[in-house]
């Protein structure tokens, strides 16, 4: 089985593939002081516990990252414990099929990419992509199934928790839907800036940059992903289609296209 990590500034997720399915997943903390040895007992303590698999059924290992001294401990944690297994850690030099157009292409998160090649792969190009984590972002895939750029804005749960600290007399809240737009109360009038702001910001990003992707808006498949997305997608019209495993599903594409070269 094929055990696919991606390591996000706020949570990191897990998945096991049988094959293209996903048969087991985890969410956990991105704790960037674990060592090497801290991640390998918290990730065989959750794959001893399933009942679907065994420590010994992992053949393949595909991480990607966006915080750097995680990243440094996962690939140790990777040589000390998992040593014979064959992992692809996606960083430069690693073969995504996915075409960067950018002024460095450096600076584009390797999760970005990731998102790329599966909603290349499941729907293809154009495409958007809304991965609702710490940050909201927006990439945007032409038809030919280029990474061509994207948009950076800050997340739902950072907001929150920025307003919360800013404002005296307004706390954290939990993010429901409210009864309506036009709140009676302070808790219900923080639900509706939030689901409905956000959601309206996704519409009005979205909108402009299919304008700017192809003179036929109709083509552009919009993707959403990420833990925060449920949030919002019954409130944002542009949203096509939600896929919670985008990236573990192009981690396995990357997986498959690079052990194949090398092998």
């Amino acid at each position: 089985m094929l055990l696919t990590i991606d390591v996000g500034n706020t949570q990191t997720v897990l998945g096991l593939f049988e094959g293209e399915e996903v048969i087991e997943h985890w969410r956990i903390n991105t704790d960037s002081r674990r060592t090497a040895d801290e991640i390998a007992v918290v990730l065989q303590g959750l794959v001893q516990q399933s009942p679907l698999l065994a420590d010994s059924d992992i053949s393949g290992i595909a991480l990607c990252s966006t915080v750097p001294s995680v990243l440094h401990e996962m690939r140790e944690m990777c040589r000390r414990y998992y040593g014979d297994v064959a992992a692809v850690i996606v960083e430069p030099g690693v073969k995504t099929g996915v075409p960067v157009r950018m002024d460095n292409p450096k600076e584009v998160g390797s999760d970005r990419i990731v998102n790329a090649l599966a909603a290349i792969h499941l729907y293809g190009g154009p495409a958007l992509v809304v991965d609702f984590g710490t940050a909201t972002t927006f990439d945007a895939i032409s038809a030919k199934g280029e990474y061509v750029g994207g948009a950076i804005a800050p997340g739902i749960e950072i907001s929150v928790d920025a307003l919360s600290r800013r404002g005296a007399q307004l706390h954290k809240v939990e993010l429901v839907r409210p009864r309506s737009v036009i709140a009676k109360n302070t808790v219900e009038a923080l639900q509706s800036g939030i689901i409905y702001g956000f959601a309206g910001q996704v519409d009005g990003i979205v909108d402009r940059m299919t304008e700017e992707l192809t003179d036929s808006p109709d083509d552009v498949t919009v993707v959403a992903t990420g833990g925060l997305a449920p949030l919002v997608l019954d409130e944002a019209r542009s949203i096509d289609v939600f896929e919670p495993w985008l990236t573990l599903i192009g981690l396995r594409l990357i997986y498959e296209r690079n052990i194949s070269v090398s092998s």
